[in-house]
């Protein structure tokens, strides 16, 4: 006999064994989406006894009954079964249990696609603006940061070899900028879930005059859905916000490694606070920036989570398969990894020490005034690739004698190129080397007084849509 217990039993003689069940089960995963789903479903109630296809009674016994649901779960008293599958049927068993044949029309109008499909779009939207939040927090740390080391001077590179000094506080805006743009990204995340799926059914629509403007309004949601059918099997929101995750995870990925470089005694740049650092088992001396390196290493973590979405969704016929409930494990797990990331990182930000004369010593090797003698070279007329060959073999010599070019005299630079007069020396001082680099976005100090203003303005227009978005 048939198992009416399951909410498709009716044309069943056999259901799914205990491990099947088990196997099958998305419980322990959408679990978390519990009050989207109350919500949900409070909003379809009232909706279909607004449109007098359910009796306003049994939309009022099915809020009742759901508001004391959600009260219980909040409070940790809510009793889960595995058997019954998902968060969904969870929920409505509950909610039959208590209010009867009233909770029983709930599901009028609906299926579990288009719940579900609702369900995770509220979720994303409250994922993202968490997640937008705490992107903020670390780009107010990086930002109050630069402003208290502004003017410490430190050597830029590439290859990860000395290239030419900068300021301090631009290294830190450059990955001010980075956030930015990831905040932007997880907006575009927020706006593509703000989209009401319910109403869709199970792919096809349906028959009952449901007011699909009035859910959306009640929950929420921007627009509703245009196509029933993309609408059950649209999880593009979930790969926008998972990518956004995995670009951002990389992001501090690349500043963890600076962080991880400059606490060396190689570098010696900062030194990171206890708080934020480990020792070692055997060796008493080590300070490791442990933190530093897993908020690291949980990048590959969230690129595959990103894969695993992208894989799961190729190829999937219209509309709904099975295969979308593998959808929300990858998600949650960016979301999640990356939220503590943030958090982690702007700790460490927050609480690291800076080295300033280190990076000031740091800045005054590497030849790093070598361009601004080649430009000064340039300004008595020389053509630039002959300055350039000049200044690579005064950096030649300048290495096998062991000195730098800031040890040598005016004298000695004219006699590598008559060009250079008694002024010479001043192209080879860092802080002026620094300085001269006024152009839009540079390192010079008026330059980087200009993103330091645009930064605090973005950051202000971004938290204005925060508080919107979180209303």
């Amino acid at each position: 006999m048939a198992d009416t217990k399951t909410p498709w039993g009716g044309r069943f003689e056999k259901t799914p064994g205990k491990f099947l069940q088990e196997f099958g089960a998305s419980l322990p995963i959408d679990q978390r989406m519990w009050a989207e789903d109350i919500r949900g479903s409070i909003a379809h109630a009232r909706m279909l006894a607004k449109q007098g296809v359910i009796a306003e009674s049994d939309a009022d016994a099915i809020e009742s009954g759901l508001s004391e649901i959600f009260q219980e779960i909040r409070a940790g008293k809510f009793a889960w079964h595995l058997e019954d599958e998902d968060v969904h049927m969870a929920i409505e068993r509950a909610l039959i249990e208590r209010v009867g044949s009233a909770g029983a029309r709930l599901h009028t109008g609906r299926s579990r696609n288009d719940q579900v499909a609702t369900d995770t779009r509220l979720f994303a939207k409250t994922m993202a603006t968490d997640l937008a939040f705490r992107v903020l927090g670390l780009r107010r740390v990086l930002l109050r940061v630069a402003e208290t080391n502004f003017g410490v001077v430190m050597p830029g590179y590439t290859h990860l070899q000395k290239a030419q000094p900068v300021l301090f506080s631009h290294h830190l805006l450059a990955y001010s900028a980075m956030l930015s743009r990831d905040f932007t990204r997880i907006r575009h995340a927020h706006q593509a879930a703000d989209v009401l799926p319910l109403g869709s059914a199970a792919l096809a629509g349906t028959t009952y005059p449901l007011d699909r403007g009035y859910v959306a309004a009640r929950l929420g949601f921007a627009a509703v859905s245009e196509n029933s059918m993309d609408a059950v099997s649209d999880r593009d929101f979930l790969l926008d916000l998972t990518y956004a995750c995995a670009v951002c995870q990389t992001h501090l990925s690349r500043l963890a490694e600076e962080l991880i470089l400059w606490s060396s005694d190689e570098f010696g740049f900062i030194r990171m606070d206890d708080e934020f650092s480990t020792g070692s088992s055997i060796m008493p001396q080590k300070k490791n920036p442990d933190f530093a390196e897993l908020v690291r290493g949980k990048t590959g973590r969230v690129v595959g989570d990103l894969t695993s979405l992208l894989v799961t969704l190729k190829g999937l016929p219209l509309a709904y398969n099975k295969d979308m409930q593998e959808d929300k494990e990858p998600a949650f797990d960016a979301v999640d990894t990356l939220a503590h990331s943030l958090r982690a990182m702007a700790g460490m930000i927050d609480s690291m020490t800076v080295n300033a004369d280190r990076m000031a010593a740091g800045a005054r090797g590497g030849f790093m005034a070598a361009t601004d003698l080649a430009d000064y070279l340039v300004g008595t007329g020389m053509p630039f690739r002959d300055a350039h060959e000049v200044v690579g073999r005064l950096v030649l010599a300048c290495e096998r004698e062991g000195r730098t070019l800031q040890d040598l005299t005016a004298a000695e630079f004219a006699a590598h190129a008559p060009e250079f007069g008694a002024d010479v020396l001043d192209a080879v001082d860092i802080d002026q080397v620094v300085a001269r680099r006024r152009t839009s976005g540079g390192t010079g100090h008026d330059a980087v007084r200009a993103q330091l203003v645009l930064v605090a303005d973005t950051l202000a227009a971004d938290e204005a849509w925060l508080e919107a978005a979180g209303e």
